[in-house]
């Protein structure tokens, strides 16, 4: 295999500086070549391969150390131990307006930035008005760049690199600042480099266009490698592991608030849950359900339950009091709700299981609980749920 990147036990650590004393010692070890010992470790043991024609999502939450590796991948800053080793012509888009002088008209900066990847003057008088074309910004080109939009700057940005069409692309999540029709654009260009064989490094906080766009995922936490492998699994992984913190951080919050103190629920499972490992689905599982609830009159509580993307988008509610389904009493002030979900037809991705208790009359909801739960699959369709169809002539 044709390795563009080479990275063996990357670690990278910032000296502590809070204080004068940590100051001067931070001090005195750069003017004697020491590295740090001491600190914070952004970065720890990092081993990455990265091969020609590879397309790879770097994902993980802010502060993990996604846009630090990128940093000491492309040279910008260096690491504290370990070797990176570069063998490829790479385009970097690490920062918005990196690499752009803001007293500078736009003509000029991309001059300049093309001269700086390599471009002869000739190759970019020949290929100029494809920069421009791309970029789309009109007469602003002659205008200095610290009069330009965010967006403005980033589409400039990679139409320079579009035109120098590199060995290895690097982006860190600046093409969200982008309009929704220049980050098609992007990503269709994007996905013509990866067909004509070009190397892709992406960081982005979106699981769909790491999905969409990448082959292999690393998944980054704490400054570590959580998980390597093949895009669906890995960002099914990390979606589940962001739901289930989310998960418990809203049952501390309820908790501590008081919530849920009258229609309570005092149960909510999934039946073929085992342990406290997010549980995980094929598409065409069934889903069996059991909600307990609390009435502080003995009255027969309403039950709702539904299926919540990991984005919050709602995706399919059911409410007992609207199918006329009465609860099973287990005792006094203790009532039962169990429900299936058969041959369930979601893509593969994060959900939240959501429950809730309502009065009687089903006019107020009283508690809501979630379990989080996977769909895996390896699909392309898109969307959250497969509908059957057929093409026609």
């Amino acid at each position: 295999m044709d390795s563009l990147v080479r990275m063996e036990g990357v670690s990278k650590i910032y000296p502590r500086v809070h204080k004068p004393r940590e100051r001067l010692q931070a001090f005195g070890s750069l003017l004697l070549g020491r590295k740090p010992a001491h600190g914070a470790k952004v970065l720890s043991d990092i081993h990455l391969d990265v091969v020609r024609g590879q397309s790879l999502g770097i994902i993980g939450e802010n502060g993990a150390g996604k846009s630090t590796l990128l940093k000491v991948l492309t040279g910008v800053i260096q690491p504290t131990h370990g070797r990176v080793m570069v063998h490829a012509n790479i385009a970097a888009m690490l920062e918005l307006g990196a690499g752009f002088q803001p007293d500078f008209s736009g003509m000029e900066n991309v001059r300049m930035k093309a001269s700086l990847m390599g471009l002869s003057n000739k190759e970019l008088d020949a290929r100029l008005d494809e920069i421009l074309d791309f970029a789309d910004i009109g007469e602003y080109i002659h205008e200095p760049v610290k009069h330009y939009s965010s967006g403005m700057v980033v589409r400039l940005g990679f139409a320079v690199i579009t035109a120098c069409r590199p060995d290895l692309l690097i982006t860190d999540e600046v093409l969200a600042v982008g309009d929704e029709s220049f980050q098609k654009k992007c990503i269709r260009w994007i996905e013509q480099f990866l067909k004509s064989g070009g190397t892709l490094l992406l960081v982005s906080h979106s699981m769909y266009v790491v999905q969409k766009l990448c082959q292999k995922a690393l998944w980054i936490h704490d400054g570590k490698v959580e998980e390597f492998g093949d895009v669906f699994p890995v960002t099914q992984a990390y979606l589940a592991w962001h739901e289930k913190r989310q998960a418990k951080e809203k049952e501390q919050r309820i908790r501590a608030t008081g919530e849920g103190s009258y229609y309570r629920i005092e149960q909510f499972q999934l039946l073929e849950q085992q342990g406290d490992e997010t549980p995980s689905f094929t598409m065409g599982d069934s889903l069996d359900i059991e909600l307990q609830i609390y009435s502080p009159d003995d009255r027969p509580p309403v039950g709702v339950v539904g299926i919540v993307r990991a984005d919050g988008t709602p995706v399919y509610g059911v409410v007992s009091d609207n199918e006329n389904v009465q609860p099973v009493k287990l005792a006094d002030n203790h009532y039962r709700f169990r429900l299936r979900f058969t041959d369930i037809s979601l893509l593969p991705g994060s959900y939240n299981l959501s429950g809730h208790s309502m009065d009687p009359e089903g006019v107020r909801v009283f508690d809501m609980q979630q379990i989080a739960f996977t769909i895996t699959g390896s699909t392309k369709e898109v969307g959250f749920i497969k509908l059957p169809h057929q093409w026609l002539d």
